[in-house]
């Protein structure tokens, strides 16, 4: 883990762009689809203009939220767009000029951006408290909050090209609800889960979004960079189609370990925006302010990393196809030499074949010694876990004791690993574990407990 001490320049790049203006948001619909743009400036010396842009479906409607929703769906992304921009100095005030916030709003803005930004503060070595990174200021009146009725029949499903998200989407599959996956900037393993599934890309929700290039020439010249929390960005992006398509339901496939705590020091998860203390407050922000009807929780929150490791081993047809490596995810591959590869190893391990997991990844990680800072994390024998989406040590060490205790073969990976006799039992309460923090629907959580109940018995 490369932590660095920019403490100094952040507090340099604070003085020298003391303001981070967010000046406007635009948006048009022609034959193609929506395009929406932003207007975001730094002290007067930077001008940022990202954008995103939706393909038209027949799905998509949005003369449903109309002009009034749709300013207030599209100024929110503009909200958690601007992050990524400001983040390159820091700015201690932040100016919002489209729409006023009150001061609830405010407070839950500065906690998102505190909380969402854990490992980008961490890793930059920066240290400041919460009140003292940015002050908000907001003018103009607050926008409208959306008055239409969705189908609570109809679901959302983000797709990431994961195990967790082919879970989700198999098993509302099967159920009575109507399916919509969706899709950020869908890479090849996103595409392949959605079609694996039987959905046809044409009826998949889309969205492109589009970077300003002059943050990534600013990102090379020195200016402060790091982890940005997307999934806060999913969560209004989801918002914004499911109001236009008159989707009642948003899916997440986030699991329990994604609450742990793991920026040393805090009590923050490094993908905090994963965690279930933003779902409820993302809920609650929604409804208050944005839509009061729309659902959003995460369908996977009572399970743990090996349930659903177990019910994806039970989907064969997509073990080829998902990709869950953040380092191999352009080039479609798997690159076997990250945290995250490792994980993802071992938690199947218990579950499916190891011949069939070294055809899936392209090489055997068991046999891979460059491997062992990466286990010593998982495993909790370091002290900080690795900043990824992976399980907790004691998965992690269940998986590894279920999977390769007592096998005559070589693992060059494991020879000094620790074997814990008592880990059947551990194993066992895994796997018949379901934890209460969640805000699952009541529909929706009797097909999660009858797919636990079917699979120990």
């Amino acid at each position: 883990m490369n932590i660095q001490n920019r403490q100094r320049d952040f507090e340099k790049l604070r003085k020298k762009f003391p303001v981070f203006t967010y000046q406007a948001y635009s948006y048009h619909e022609d034959t193609s689809g929506l395009h929406i743009s932003f207007d975001f400036d730094l002290s007067g010396q930077y001008r940022f203009s990202p954008g995103l842009f939706i393909p038209k479906k027949e799905v998509l409607l949005w003369d449903i939220p109309g002009k009034q929703g749709l300013d207030n769906l599209i100024f929110h992304l503009g909200m958690i767009e601007l992050i990524s921009y400001w983040k390159l100095t820091c700015s201690p005030r932040i100016v919002i000029h489209p729409h006023g916030l009150n001061d609830d709003q405010v407070a839950w803005w500065k906690k998102l951006y505190f909380h969402g930004l854990g490992e980008f503060l961490y890793l930059n070595g920066i240290e400041v408290d919460a009140e003292k990174l940015m002050k908000i200021v907001t003018n103009g009146k607050p926008p409208a909050l959306l008055a239409t009725q969705p189908d609570m029949k109809k679901v959302m499903v983000p797709i990431g090209g994961g195990k967790d998200s082919v879970v989700t989407l198999e098993l509302l599959k099967a159920g009575n609800a109507a399916i919509f996956p969706m899709a950020v900037n869908h890479t090849p393993a996103i595409s392949r889960t959605i079609q694996q599934a039987g959905f046809q890309m044409d009826h998949v929700l889309e969205v492109h979004r589009k970077l300003d290039p002059l943050m990534l020439e600013l990102n090379s010249k020195g200016f402060l960079n790091g982890h940005t929390p997307f999934s806060a960005l999913l969560a209004f992006t989801s918002v914004l189609l499911a109001a236009g398509s008159g989707i009642g339901n948003i899916a997440l496939s986030n699991e329990s370990s994604a609450s742990e705590s793991t920026v040393p020091g805090t009590k923050i998860n490094h993908q905090y925006s994963k965690s279930f203390e933003f779902e409820q407050d993302f809920d609650a922000y929604c409804r208050n302010y944005i839509h009061p009807e729309i659902r959003y929780f995460s369908f996977l929150r009572p399970l743990n990393e090996l349930q659903i490791a177990r019910v994806f081993s039970s989907f064969p047809e997509h073990h080829r196809g998902f990709r869950s490596c953040n380092v191999g995810s352009r080039e479609d591959r798997w690159c076997g030499a990250c945290p995250k590869c490792l994980f993802t190893y071992l938690i199947l391990a218990p579950f499916i074949p190891e011949k069939d997991l070294i055809s899936i990844f392209g090489s055997n990680l068991m046999e891979n010694s460059l491997l062992v800072s990466y286990l010593d994390e998982l495993t909790g024998k370091s002290p900080v876990k690795p900043f990824e989406c992976v399980g907790t040590p004691e998965e992690v060490n269940a998986a590894i004791n279920k999977a390769f205790h007592g096998r005559t073969a070589s693992h060059l990976l494991l020879k000094d690993y620790s074997y814990d006799v008592t880990s059947p039992l551990q194993f066992n309460r895994l796997l018949d574990g379901f934890s209460d923090e969640h805000a699952v629907p009541l529909e929706f959580l009797k097909i999660l407990k009858k797919v636990v109940h079917d699979q120990l018995t």
